[in-house]
């Protein structure tokens, strides 16, 4: 069986969904996959991005990072979103990226893909959760299988309990309130875990 093909999608204006992707960018690999790691295009006015030195200094950073294409959706066996919350949902940029999505959609390009999300937010009840679940719902949309952490190993609860998909307080200067990084390396591991399987059903 071929390796597992894995894109990792995120948006992130200061850089921790950036380096959630990074971390689960590193486990993917070691399981053996395939790995891309791709950024939505960030469609905030210059103005805004420059008015906040950490949201500045992180879109000069990375700003040579590949941006997604409906290519690699098509590409990949295997889907983590890694995003902040917006008012209990997703960015406006991945919501844009998302939106494009119809022909791949009414095609039947999507279906039985493997997926799975991650989120931010700056205080514990700020809307990981629901940002997390509003994502899979547009998931369940393609058809795709989602693979949630759950409870399905003690590194969930060591890394905030999250069973929907490993999520972080961030303060406003970008400091991580959990230590997430064993629990989104879980995370990436079990999304591969599934994609494999599913894989070999198909095969």
């Amino acid at each position: 069986m071929s390796n597992v093909k894995l894109a990792i999608i995120y948006y992130s204006s200061t850089g921790t969904n950036f380096k959630m992707a990074k971390w689960a960018e590193e486990a993917a690999k070691e399981a053996g996959a395939e790995v891309k790691v791709l950024k939505v295009e960030e469609t905030a006015p210059q103005q805004a991005i420059a008015s906040n030195p950490a949201w500045k200094e992180h879109y000069e950073e990375t700003k040579d990072m590949p941006v997604v294409t409906l290519n690699d959706l098509e590409w990949a066996d295997a889907f983590i979103f890694s995003i902040p919350t917006r008012f209990g949902t997703m960015p406006a940029q991945m919501k844009n990226f998302i939106d494009t999505t119809g022909g791949l959609w009414f095609n039947g390009k999507l279906v039985n893909k493997v997926v799975s999300g991650m989120s931010s937010a700056q205080n514990p009840h700020g809307g990981q959760e629901a940002t997390i679940l509003n994502l899979y719902t547009t998931m369940m949309h393609w058809g795709a299988i989602i693979a949630a952490p759950g409870y399905s190993d003690p590194v969930t609860f060591a890394s905030g309990g999250n069973p929907y998909g490993t999520s972080v307080t961030v303060d406003q200067d970008g400091n991580m309130k959990e230590d997430i990084a064993d629990g989104v390396k879980y995370q990436a591991k079990r999304t591969i875990e599934v994609a494999k399987w599913v894989k070999a059903g198909k095969e």
